[in-house]
């Protein structure tokens, strides 16, 4: 049962009888970005925090260092950048 409320987001349907409905659907959560380059993070689901929260901590997230916070070419220049630091 769909409801009006602020938290859900007004969708325009058009019927198949030629009318336009108005259903109320759940907002989508946003998409988990790269802290540094913005681009989108694999492996991480797009999923409302009150299932997120069920989830096992090996599927919310890659498990590498930085995972879920920064994407792999981010890392890769972190790691690289650290390595060159340390052999001076």
């Amino acid at each position: 049962m769909n409801v009006r409320s602020r938290t859900k987001r007004l969708v325009l349907r058009k019927t198949p009888g030629g009318r336009i409905a108005i259903h109320y659907e759940k907002r989508r959560p946003n998409i988990a970005k790269c802290a540094l380059c913005k681009s989108e993070l694999r492996g991480v689901p797009n999923l409302p925090p009150v299932k997120m929260r069920k989830l096992p901590k090996s599927s919310k997230r890659p498990n590498r260092p930085y995972g879920g916070y920064l994407d792999h070419k981010c890392l890769e220049k972190l790691i690289k950048m650290a390595v060159r630091e340390g052999a001076h």
